[in-house]
């Protein structure tokens, strides 16, 4: 027998045992004879049955199959193996894994045994029997739970009926719409279709359109889509809108006495020169003692936002604000986030504070939680904090001001407040990296707009000391408040932000990626891999693969989430942290102030499972509003590469896979794709262990991190992709 026949029969007798053991398994209980078997897997030729007849014998000669009486066959209870997992489908569509907590593989699914899963549903699946050596495969067998039913895509019409063909490439199959579910939508629109239902006897899930988002590639139409997809709202419904507007926002002076007053105390607000919210706001007083009082002042949300009201409702729901390359799409309606409960300048507020008395060696000596009135005295951009920071004066130029003419001088108490500050913050940082925290400073993308939301240009967000000084008060508030509840016995439910340790066999890869460029990682102890990691971040700094190493070592680390389980933040080194500081945009923030007034005012610990329940709530909504605004950014990249498909770019190979490179312009951080079918110059195949490309005659690599000359060569919004050509290697100057 030819080794081609040979390959052609085992993969035949393989199909035969997998299709005999979903047949008895699906239904342990029952018999099969050889007949009834090979009716459900269409075997109908007599060779097919003879081999079919030999495996069942064989099976039972080997006790994975029982023969109960002659010629009737019954699955062996103990060997049944089906499993309850989520199904992981690949950016393609052409196959899945299913991830099973009792299993240490995570289990092959190939496209044909989807069995109307859609990726991310919660699915039973029937794990074949192992062959030995080889991962485990097997078939959905039932869709438990969908994790989502309402999709984007493009609506194509045919008739009197339609059907909807999904931007997300996970989703293999289009939706059939009928007449009566089509709506006002027309021909080529894009829109939001609900899937129904899925009869067993129809290749397409059967759907309604929900809502028309537009014309494929208008910019409303795209963002739109991008919150859609995430299930994610860009309007208030009405009646929230109208509760929120009826609410009464006066400062009251029988409210204010229930208070701290800190209206007479140096207050004001740092924050991006074009934010429209403040809910942060920072005091400064010294004390007779030569120590200092410094009060962080968070916006007092739960004062208006109440729980059992339609608003708070909305508020959770939301979970979090979105904020997009182009808006924000907020948590509150704007009559709390960017008026009542935004700490404006010159104007009474209602807040929520931490209160800290540090002496000079940044140490908190003292403290005290509780709710405040201030008068913020002053609104900064971070720009001009920066200013009186380098500079040591008040003078802030006009080109970088907020104000709306001239230069600004600012009042010399406020000077001192700011570098004492700046001085503080710089030990407490130090201090905490030296505790084994991670300085992930990450260059972030913006862009400047025109008045239609185009982009004329790409800037990097930096972080500077004005940066880190709210950041190291911010994380202060956090940790302390945490601390405060976290060590009380006995324990007191709480909402803690968490953060695990690193994945060892990501940190392993990693490793031997950043070899390639000279740099190394000591894995040996918690210690050493903190300390080795922020050498390689501070090492790669300006360098071509910063944003690539940048990118593949927040791979290595593990989510950060919300929960009432504390375990500590890994990448902030603290043993107690929570998120206190922003409510405005956060719901955690607002069962944090809740929390904490509640214990403040002597109450009970409160219902751990239902707090816990909201922790997974909050942190699924956070992953969803990263994930659209990282879509936002792509989409605008490559809105902006429009204009720019003459012009030649030096870029990073940032990816390689099997069917091409991906490629970051290096002065503008774009990403795109050079597919391996279009390198004519050779016939490349993927090498996955040097993360490369090789030519077959010419032996030429490209290999991650190389830098190469490319030109865009297609853009595609509303796919969101981008395509490079390449053009060759840099000359070397």
């Amino acid at each position: 027998m030819s080794k081609k026949k040979k390959r052609a029969n085992n993969h035949l007798k393989n199909q035969i045992t997998k299709g005999i053991f979903t047949v008895l398994e699906k239904q342990p209980s029952k018999t099969f004879n050889y007949k009834q078997i090979s009716g459900k897997l269409g075997i109908i030729d007599t060779a097919g049955r003879n081999l079919l007849i030999k495996r069942l014998g064989q099976l039972v000669a080997k006790d994975r199959i029982k023969e109960v009486e002659r010629g009737k066959y019954q699955a062996i209870a103990e060997k049944i193996t089906h499993y309850t997992g989520k199904i992981d489908i690949t950016t393609r569509g052409n196959n899945a894994f299913v991830i099973v907590e009792e299993l240490e593989k995570d289990v092959f699914i190939p496209a044909n045994k989807f069995h109307r899963a859609f990726h991310g549903d919660t699915v039973e699946v029937y794990v074949y029997p192992k062959t030995k050596g080889k991962r485990p495969e097997g078939e959905i067998t039932k869709v438990v739970e969908r994790k989502k039913t309402k999709f984007v895509g493009i609506l194509e019409l045919n008739g009197n009926y339609g059907f909807v063909r999904p931007m997300d490439n996970r989703m293999y199959t289009d939706i059939f719409v009928s007449k009566d579910n089509l709506g006002d939508a027309e021909d080529g629109d894009k829109v939001l279709v609900d899937v129904y239902s899925w009869p067993e006897d129809t290749d397409s899930p059967y759907g309604k359109i929900l809502s028309v988002l537009g014309k494929p590639g208008e910019h409303n139409t795209e963002i739109h889509s991008i919150l859609a997809e995430y299930g994610l709202p860009y309007e208030f419904p009405y009646e929230v809108e109208d509760f929120a507007n009826k609410l009464d926002t006066s400062i009251k002076e029988e409210e204010i006495a229930k208070r701290r007053d800190m209206r007479e105390v140096l207050t004001f607000t740092i924050d991006p020169k074009d934010a429209k919210d403040f809910d942060d706001a920072l005091s400064f007083q010294k004390l007779e003692n030569g120590n200092y009082e410094i009060g962080i002042h968070i916006a007092d949300v739960s004062h208006y936002v109440k729980p059992g009201t339609i608003l708070d409702d909305e508020a959770y729901e939301r979970a979090t604000s979105v904020y997009l390359v182009d808006r924000v799409v907020p948590m509150l309606p704007e009559i709390l986030s960017n008026n009542a409960c935004s700490l404006r300048p010159r104007e009474e507020k209602y807040t929520f504070s931490a209160i800290f008395e540090m002496n000079e060696a940044a140490q908190v000596v003292n403290q005290w939680f509780g709710r405040t009135v201030i008068n913020s005295n002053e609104r900064f951009a971070y720009e001009e904090a920066q200013q009186i920071i380098e500079s040591g004066k008040g003078l802030i130029p006009f080109d970088i001001s907020i104000r709306d003419e001239g230069a600004y001088t600012v009042d010399e108490t406020i000077v001192e407040a700011t570098l004492t500050l700046d001085k503080l913050a710089k030990i407490m940082r130090k201090k905490r990296m030296g505790e084994g925290a991670i300085s992930f400073d990450k260059v972030e993308v913006r862009f400047q707009l025109d008045d239609a939301n185009n982009p004329t240009g790409v800037y990097f967000k930096e972080s500077k000391d004005a940066n880190k000084l709210i950041e190291e008060f911010m994380l202060l508030a956090n940790r302390k408040v945490a601390e405060y509840i976290g060590k009380r016995k006995p324990p007191h439910t709480f909402v803690y932000r968490v953060h695990d340790e690193p994945d060892i066999d990501k940190l392993t890869a990693l490793n031997g990626l950043v070899h390639r460029f000279g740099h190394s990682l000591n894995l040996r102890d918690k210690s050493s891999i903190s300390s080795s990691l922020n050498k390689l971040l501070h090492d790669v700094k300006g360098k071509k693969e910063q944003n690539m190493v940048d990118t593949l070592a927040i791979r290595t680390m593990s989510k950060a989430e919300y929960t009432t389980q504390n375990i500590g933040h890994y990448g902030l080194a603290f043993d107690y942290y929570s998120h206190f500081t922003s409510p405005i945009r956060r719901y955690p923030d607002v069962m944090v102030h809740r929390l904490l007034q509640h214990y403040l005012d002597g109450g009970k610990p409160a219902n751990a499972e239902q707090y816990e329940e909201k922790c997974q709530h909050s942190s699924s909504m956070e992953n969803l509003a990263a994930n659209a605004e990282r879509d936002s950014i792509k989409y605008m990249q490559i809105k902006f590469m429009e204009d720019h498909k003459d012009q030649e770019f030096k870029g990073v190979i940032s990816g390689v896979t099997e069917w091409g490179i991906y490629v970051e312009i290096i002065e503008n951080k774009c990403e795109g794709m050079i597919r391996i079918r279009d390198i004519k110059d050779d016939y490349y195949v993927f090498d996955e262990s040097e993360y490369a490309i090789v030519g077959q005659h010419s032996n030429r690599v490209y290999q991650l991190g190389d830098e190469v000359l490319v030109m865009v060569k297609n853009t595609d919004l509303i796919k969101r992709h981008l395509d490079f050509s390449l053009i060759g290697r840099p000359v070397e100057e």
